[in-house]
């Protein structure tokens, strides 16, 4: 059963456009919708592998509804029988249990809101989860490999945007399932306060908030914080499923900013607004900036043959450009210099790794438009020297507790210091 009638409407239309697309005659006619944003997965350059198909995609455009579907808090009350109230019962009723002991539980009761709208992220593909998300794999995603036992949870989390003021969305731990309802069992974190009460998640749902304008390339990237089902934030736990909940964050809030992360434990999202994407290069200008690289021609100075820069996939043969991640120098594909799994670079015999370069072409990991000069190691994902010295200060939850400066566009963690090299071409010899 879907979660409002709103939401059956917005699934596969206007919601799930992608800002790079070509409206059709017909469409112009329309007045477009107000765009909130969106939510890009970490490690996926623009697409999934299979394809993006319907809510399973690498990213989420959020709009405005064409009908309000959010919900607010009505009025809150102890049961003793949580799973036979009549808020629970009610399918049409959204409601969040918290279970305080077997025979007691608090019933919040929730609203319709016609000022805002709800979005619900999750692994589940039930009907009340607009954008589908699954554990991210590290690295190639061509190659076949599946997660044994996902650590996302269904119902993860909801973002309420507010109709009135477009750049206003606030994110919450945990969604609604098909009964409109979130249950926080007897295990889980949660606690009371005066008449308020609140709760965790297992895993969690963690965000963290740049430090300054994400476009520009000045930003810094802030601390990682939690996010509970009423929309509070608090330092983290001890360990992603810890019983003990962390402190009040009091200067910090659940508003998402552009270059806001959003981890799901398994998953990394990144919230872009509308407003911070409008002053962010475009596909199309990156495309650019990659025939302006092979428009000077580079060469590998041992093959003297023409290196070009693939935009996507990176192709087989002499003109693919391989970098040694030692130097920056980069070259084609030869023989000279191997070394026990290691090569020496023949303009300057430094010995290391060598990897074939691709464009970041997804335009949302970008803090600037500058030219792609900087890669990252070990994956070679070519982008502009902010872009990759940004992310390379990032560290993104793996596991339990700890943290990893990853590639965005693959999701690939960095190695050595700083986890990215300067590229250094042979181009413009004519």
């Amino acid at each position: 059963m879907p979660l409002l009638p709103a939401l059956s409407d917005g699934t596969d239309s206007p919601l799930l456009e992608d800002h790079d697309d070509a409206s059709s005659p017909a469409d112009k006619t329309k007045q477009p919708l107000a765009k909130y944003g969106e939510l890009v997965i970490l490690g996926y350059n623009g697409f999934l592998p299979p394809g993006d198909r319907g809510r399973k995609r690498s990213k989420f455009v959020l709009h405005k509804r064409p009908v309000a579907n959010g919900v607010k808090p009505s009025k809150r009350y102890v049961v003793e029988q949580p799973h036979s109230s009549q808020a629970i019962l009610d399918s049409k009723q959204h409601s969040i249990s918290y279970t305080l002991t077997r025979n007691q539980a608090i019933i919040v009761e929730y609203q319709k809101d016609e000022n805002t709208d709800m979005f619900q992220i999750g692994r589940s593909s039930d009907s009340p989860i607009d954008f589908v998300v699954m554990d991210t794999i590290p690295g190639d995603k061509t190659k076949e490999s599946k997660v044994l036992q996902s650590t996302i949870s269904r119902f993860a989390c909801r973002i309420i945007a507010d109709r009135k003021n477009p750049r206003v969305a606030r994110i919450y731990a945990a969604g609604f399932d098909n009964a409109c309802n979130i249950f926080l069992g007897e295990k889980a974190t949660k606690w009371q306060e005066l008449r308020e009460v609140d709760g965790l998640t297992t895993n969690g749902v963690l965000i963290l908030h740049p430090k300054g304008s994400f476009v520009g390339g000045e930003a810094k990237p802030g601390l990682w914080r939690e996010v509970s089902v009423g929309g509070g934030v608090f330092t983290l736990r001890e360990s992603r499923s810890a019983q003990q909940k962390g402190n009040v964050v009091e200067d910090e809030t659940n508003v998402l900013q552009d270059g806001t992360l959003v981890d799901l434990c398994g998953a990394t999202l990144l919230w872009r607004s509308a407003e911070g994407l409008a002053k962010s290069p475009t596909k199309q200008q990156l495309e650019r900036l990659v025939d302006e690289l092979n428009a000077g021609r580079p060469q590998c100075p041992v093959g003297l043959n023409t290196l070009v820069i693939p935009r996507k996939i990176t192709m087989n043969g002499q003109q693919q450009p391989y970098v040694y991640l030692t130097c920056g120098h980069v070259q084609g594909h030869h023989n000279w210099g191997r070394e026990s799994g290691a090569r020496k670079c023949p303009l300057c015999s430094e010995i290391g790794p060598v990897v074939s370069v691709c464009m970041g072409i997804e335009p949302a990991f970008y803090v600037d438009a500058g030219p792609p000069t900087f890669a990252f190691n070990p994956c070679g994902h070519m982008a502009s020297e902010k872009t990759v010295k940004y992310w390379s200060n990032v560290p993104i939850p793996h596991g339990t507790n700890g943290f990893d400066a990853v590639c965005p566009f693959c999701a690939t963690p960095l190695e050595g210091s700083p986890g990215y090299v300067r590229l250094i071409f042979q181009d413009n010899v004519d």
